[in-house]
């Protein structure tokens, strides 16, 4: 295991900050290649929720993207969604019938989101791509959901199944390791008081 612990410098040596995020290798089969974040709560291991995860989150995925584009798609509660945008001027443009998308959003709408949608499950894909009109992806997520990514990820520089109650990002790249993840994150995570930990 490799970690990585954000604690100030006054910390005692074996105080753990109260969050974690594992980063994990995740085996889906032979033909997908897949990483694992979860955020948990360090001392129950439960899943962090609540307005500090969001915050985490929220300063986690621009993070991750590296500067690269990115978008957020939903595909279900539409109405909710539409309505909370509208509300607050966040940007997206419905597609396919049943699918949404949120063009790079800011990362104060990011947390509103976050915080707004924890219960709900969506996605987000980063990458040239992502900046235009994905006809076919969309279509298969307004079918399918998120396993529409499963086909289409090659195509991104990741492609992320978002689960804020669980605690949980699936991230299907094929660029991006473990390794990838945690060098991208942690200066993000630097405002945070969050432990790092990359587990194989």
């Amino acid at each position: 295991m490799s970690a990585t612990g954000n604690a100030g410098p006054g910390s005692r040596a074996l105080e753990l900050p109260p969050f974690s995020l594992d980063v994990q290798v995740l085996d889906l089969g032979a033909d997908l290649k897949a990483v694992g974040l979860e955020l948990l709560e360090t001392e129950s291991r439960e899943p962090a929720k609540g307005k500090e995860a969001a915050q985490i989150w929220a300063a986690l995925f621009p993070a991750l993207s590296g500067g690269d584009f990115f978008v957020v798609d939903f595909f279900s509660h539409l109405n909710r969604v539409r309505e909370f945008c509208e509300a607050r001027k966040i940007a997206f443009r419905e597609a396919a019938g049943r699918c949404m998308v949120l063009p790079q959003p800011s990362e104060e709408h990011l947390l509103q989101l976050f915080e707004r949608f924890e219960a709900e499950t969506f996605g987000t894909r980063t990458g040239a791509a992502a900046k235009v009109v994905d006809a076919t992806l969309e279509r298969e997520l307004s079918q399918h959901g998120l396993d529409a990514y499963q086909a289409a990820y090659t195509r991104y520089t990741f492609c992320a199944v978002c689960d804020p109650e669980a605690g949980w990002v699936t991230l299907l790249s094929e660029t991006l390791g473990t390794s990838d993840v945690v060098r991208r994150v942690r200066p993000a995570l630097q405002q945070f008081d969050v432990y790092v930990a990359r587990t194989h």
